[in-house]
């Protein structure tokens, strides 16, 4: 499969009907995906698995995910949900 067709699947997937994960995680796989190392990418659909509602604790930084690649992942999306700079989201 290629990047775009994955890219265009993952930003169905990460519509997931709660406004403010929308907010988030549509954007980043937008704008980031392609940046993402292949392990990352890996990890972005492996973070999609997860309940909303856990997704939803852990972006609003009202928890902080177990799993370390979990945590790595949800604070490059929220460095970029904070920036929506590329620069920033390039430096983690």
């Amino acid at each position: 499969m290629s990047v775009e067709e994955r890219v265009k699947r993952l930003q169905w997937q990460s519509r997931r009907g709660m406004w403010e994960l929308d907010l988030m995680l549509v954007p980043f796989v937008r704008d980031c995906f392609r940046l993402l190392s292949e392990q990352d990418q890996d990890r972005y659909e492996k973070l999609l698995e997860c309940e909303d509602q856990d997704l939803f604790v852990w972006l609003m930084k009202r928890e902080i995910p177990e799993s370390s690649e979990h945590k790595d992942m949800v604070e490059k999306i929220l460095a970029y949900s904070e920036t929506a700079d590329l620069s920033v989201f390039r430096n983690l």
